[in-house]
């Protein structure tokens, strides 16, 4: 049977009508109903001085039960248990593109010895080119011997050696920030950690947190974001002990650095809908 023109027009009509419509819809859905695509995220960790073989699994596990990352862990150069050096250099980083396909790398090594500028630039160039980056703890020290100062540049901050490690109080001197929020005004680390002296701020660099002040020792710069090329980039020095990972504060301040730092986080320090964890 012969349909009339009147029905064919009426038939498409209605087709493209409800096409549009369940477009619209879902264009104004909030985001959180919709599946997105995880933080995919690579930890690159190993060398003296901590136990990176625990370290790595809180991060990890901690990181992923507040928010939507998934990782790949690199761990290579030993750890305090296993005995390491401080010259070993990251097998990844021999590879051309070596952060591709990672939304954010999270560098928590402990390589102070490799001082081979070429080696050094190339690690920076990947973070220069955009890939966003977390800096932990020894990771400020890690090349620190270098002559180029483009890993200090995507640091933001220039560090040559630490206070032995002792207990301290730390400041949060930036509450508006959105990775300080929820940080408390005053926290005191839970186990001697190490006060990495800073030689200098880098223009691009905000601090976040400092340390208090003694008779003996002056303040220093703890936690802070960056800029580096087209990088967001967020650091810190805390993290020498086990005991100060595990706190929930550590871990929630790492979480939102993570996701700052990759554009996931809002105003408010909460993640972007569908990167939080209820």
């Amino acid at each position: 049977m012969l349909c009339k023109p009147s029905q064919i027009l009426f038939n498409v009509n209605t087709t493209t009508i409800f096409s549009l419509l369940l477009g619209l819809l879902f264009a104004i859905a909030p985001q959180s109903t919709r599946a997105v695509e995880p933080i995919h995220a690579l930890l690159i960790t190993g060398g003296c001085c901590h136990d990176y073989d625990e370290q790595k699994k809180i991060l990890t596990e901690g990181i992923s039960a507040r928010a939507n990352v998934t990782w790949d862990i690199l761990h290579e150069g030993g750890s305090v248990k296993t005995g390491a050096g401080r010259d070993h250099r990251m097998s990844i980083y021999d590879k051309a593109d070596w952060a591709k396909g990672y939304d954010v790398v999270v560098h928590d090594e402990c390589f102070g010895d490799v001082s081979n500028a070429m080696f050094v630039e190339h690690i920076a160039q990947a973070h220069f080119e955009g890939v966003p980056a977390v800096m932990i703890h020894c990771a400020i020290h890690s090349y620190r011997h270098t002559t180029t100062d483009e890993w200090r540049k995507a640091l933001g901050v220039s560090s040559f050696y630490h206070d032995p490690a002792r207990m301290f109080e730390v400041n949060n001197i930036k509450p508006e920030h959105p990775v300080m929020k929820g940080f408390p005004a005053l926290w005191k680390d839970p186990a001697p950690d190490e006060l990495y002296r800073m030689a200098k701020i880098w223009p691009n660099c905000t601090p976040l947190a400092k340390t208090i002040a003694t008779n003996s020792t002056p303040d220093t710069t703890c936690i802070w974001v960056n800029t580096y090329g087209k990088a967001r980039v967020f650091g810190t020095t805390l993290g020498h002990a086990n005991k100060t990972v595990s706190t929930d504060i550590y871990l929630d301040l790492v979480t939102r650095g993570l996701l700052w730092a990759c554009g996931k986080l809002d105003d408010d320090g909460k993640p972007a809908p569908g990167y939080g964890k209820e």
